[in-house]
């Protein structure tokens, strides 16, 4: 790693808080102890600032000096929480066993998003076995007015808010296909909604098209949960992607079921309980 700006991982946020978080994140990726100087080269952080985050972190139990009083490492703290998301996190595993079912039922990519702004953001994906496919592993964002998922996301929210969604983001083309005249997106959207399924036909990339359905939401109104399957076009039409319907709509039902299990019992319900 160089000293130069360019090189620099950025550490960014909005808030003091979401920075730090930034920083700690960079630090989790680490295999090594390390310095404040080495630290400050890698990210640009002024000095005087990353002593300061470097302070919270280790008062918070996050980090912990070493011997040599030079040196940081990875505190019980982060390493005690790094622990209890691998060992309590069984809705992330049962979702993503319920993906990988679903890639093995039609034999194409599959990918769990949900709506993150004004764009689609990947949670989960299993790729297909397949030589020829497109990778897009979780953590990529796709702008929701050209992907299959955020047509559904669209689809459910009233067109004010829609309209104040997309006035915010350009409608930018990335082939020939991507709607981005706002009345045509509109028309596609209301057909969306009859339908409860979208699909992206090679409107984000090139010879990729996806079929997306909603999981329901467990309290019922808006889902920010939708499953796609993805196919390069030479494999897949939107007829044999209409043939995988059941298949994707059968994973979503058993992830909202999922999600249904692991969510608690409302207040209201509990008011419930303890009257009768």
């Amino acid at each position: 790693m160089t000293n130069s700006e360019t090189d620099s991982i950025k550490v960014e946020g909005d808030t003091p808080a979401q920075r730090l978080l930034a920083l700690l994140e960079v630090i989790a990726d680490k295999d090594q102890f390390f310095t404040l100087q080495s630290l400050g080269n890698e990210t640009g952080i002024p000095k005087p600032t990353l002593h300061r985050m470097l302070q919270q972190l280790e008062g918070s139990g996050m980090l912990q000096r070493e011997a040599d009083n030079r040196h940081y490492s990875k505190g019980s703290r982060l390493r005690r929480l790094a622990e209890n998301l691998l060992l309590h996190d069984t809705v992330h595993g049962a979702r993503h066993a319920v993906l990988s079912q679903l890639v093995e039922d039609v034999g194409e990519s599959c990918n769990i998003t949900a709506l993150s702004g004004g764009e689609v953001l990947y949670l989960d994906r299993v790729e297909t076995s397949e030589a020829l496919r497109f990778y897009l592993h979780p953590g990529s964002r796709v702008p929701v007015h050209c992907s299959a998922s955020g047509k559904l996301f669209l689809a459910q929210m009233p067109p004010a808010q829609r309209k104040r969604l997309l006035g915010e983001t350009s409608l930018k083309a990335f082939t020939g296909n991507t709607l981005t005249d706002f009345e045509a997106l509109e028309a596609e959207i209301e057909a969306v909604h009859q339908a409860g399924y979208a699909f992206d036909d090679e409107e984000f990339l090139h010879g990729l098209i996806c079929i997306a359905v909603l999981a329901t939401n467990p309290n019922g109104g808006k889902s920010n949960l939708g499953i796609a399957i993805q196919a390069p076009v030479m494999r897949m039409t939107r007829e044999k992607a209409l043939d995988c319907l059941p298949a994707l709509r059968r994973a979503a039902d058993a992830i909202a079921a999922i999600d249904n299990r692991a969510m608690p019992q409302s207040n209201s319900h509990k008011q419930k309980i303890q009257e009768v």
